[in-house]
């Protein structure tokens, strides 16, 4: 008598082996935040942060699209929501940090160091605030000139010879899990 299977049984066993599969490799197959369908409110909730329009006095904002952006992304398994700002600066990266370390602190942002012992804590921030199901993260990055012109199409300007770049960006998981800010 050959063996045989129930289909609703082959239907659970394969259900349960990608349970297991997602489980031990810590992904999950699963994941019920894959897309970005729905999450239009919470995007508009991070381009809304008070941060992320708190520059140092000084600061010019970029023009066009460059100069405020927020969207989702999808395309690597896990919906990622994200709102940003990009800004020119006549003075130097560590009035910048020093800027948004006062600024985040008055609204509630938990500063976080980064975790290399070789990097300059006064040239890279990353702020995060909320509980699980609402966690965001706010970073601030500088932006070499070849980057502001490829990525962005834009360029400091006459007004900026001496200046900087920076991007402020929120971040959000879809489902506003905590993440790292340096993964």
């Amino acid at each position: 008598m050959p063996f045989r299977i129930h289909p609703l049984r082959v239907g659970a066993l394969l259900l349960s082996t990608a349970l297991v599969v997602g489980g031990a490799s810590s992904c999950s197959l699963l994941s019920p935040f894959t897309s970005c369908d729905g999450t239009e409110s919470r995007v508009r909730d991070l381009a809304a942060l008070p941060l992320l329009a708190s520059a140092p006095p000084g600061a010019k904002a970029a023009a066009g699209d460059a100069a405020a952006y927020s969207g989702c992304e999808d395309d690597s398994g896990d919906a990622w929501l994200s709102a940003g700002r990009l800004y020119a600066y006549p003075g130097t990266a560590q009035e910048v940090i020093a800027h948004y370390r006062k600024a985040a602190a008055a609204d509630g942002w938990q500063l976080h160091t980064p975790p290399s012992p070789h990097a300059d804590p006064d040239l890279e921030a990353c702020f995060t605030q909320g509980e699980e199901g609402h966690f965001k993260q706010v970073t601030v990055n500088f932006v070499s000139p070849r980057e502001l012109k490829e990525i962005y199409g834009q360029s400091l300007g006459p007004d900026f010879t001496t200046g900087l770049a920076y991007r402020v960006e929120a971040g959000s998981e879809a489902d506003g899990a905590r993440t790292p800010c340096w993964g």
